[in-house]
């Protein structure tokens, strides 16, 4: 590629090709970020914490649903947020009332969320396993084989996590209002994907109907690759960038992601 990702000591976030790469140059990319060795400073490193797959299903939304501003800020609260609730997330979600889960959240805050919110989100997190065991056997309760994405099944999926508020709140974000639902589909990522970076600890929702978890610097990676002239990072740019690493991948067309956001973050960081 002329325009492409350098190694100059640390990584760092170089120019990408004006020619759309092939395969071949994302799979080089993703065989090398795509390892345990580059998964931190990245929230999913908590799920690698966990043996329990019950454990990593609530981790995992509790590490998404804070995953915005500064990774090392992100990385910091999703730990708090851990260690309050002991050495397993999932018995502590199953054994708390509301209103104990609401006091040993209060005082939290990570940027814009509150302690309250993030309980409320933990209370119908309480209220799914009650009703069907787990998140999985929750989200496949929605899903549909002819469905081409996750989207769908997430809407419904939101709507049972909000509960009596509904799908409005803005930290639990819905695809139904155009959102581009970053930190669900990240979410989903890690509990379908399965590789040295995603843990993929459900097994009834095929990675095909995955849509990219776009953030700044996948925005920014769509546009310069040519898969999205969008301003914004709503939900068309989303699918937008899905739909272009399908066509690379149909299989697996968030195959890519990790790999291409690392090199900015690790920018970021180095």
């Amino acid at each position: 590629m002329s325009r492409q990702y350098i190694l100059r000591g640390s990584l760092h976030l170089g120019r990408l090709s004006e020619s759309k790469p092939g395969k071949a140059a994302f799979d080089e990319l993703y065989d090398h970020f795509n390892r345990r060795e580059y998964v931190h400073p990245d929230p999913v490193e908590f799920l690698h914490e966990y043996d329990d797959p019950r454990d990593r299903e609530v981790v995992g939304i509790v590490a998404s649903s804070l995953a915005y501003g500064r990774v090392r800020q992100i990385l910091g609260s999703v730990a708090e947020a851990l260690r309050r609730m002991g050495t397993s997330p999932a018995d502590f979600v199953r054994s708390s009332s509301p209103g104990g889960i609401r006091n040993i959240f209060e005082g939290f805050k990570h940027r814009f969320t509150t302690g309250y919110e993030v309980a409320s989100m933990l209370i119908g997190v309480k209220r799914m396993l009650e009703r069907h065991g787990s998140l999985e056997e929750c989200f496949t309760s929605f899903r549909k084989n002819a469905d081409e994405t996750v989207l769908p099944a997430l809407c419904a999926f939101v709507g049972e996590l909000n509960g009596s508020r509904g799908s409005r709140s803005m930290f639990l974000p819905s695809p139904a209002r155009g959102s581009a639902c970053k930190r669900f589909n990240l979410f989903l990522r890690w509990m379908i994907r399965r590789d040295e970076v995603d843990p993929g600890i459900w097994t009834a929702v095929p990675a095909s109907q995955l849509v990219v978890p776009v953030d700044t610097h996948m925005h920014r990676i769509g546009r310069a690759l040519g898969f999205t002239e969008r301003n914004g990072a709503d939900l068309k740019t989303a699918l937008e960038i899905t739909d272009a690493f399908r066509t690379i991948c149909p299989s697996d067309p968030v195959r890519y992601d990790f790999a291409l956001t690392r090199i900015g973050i690790l920018n970021e960081n180095s």
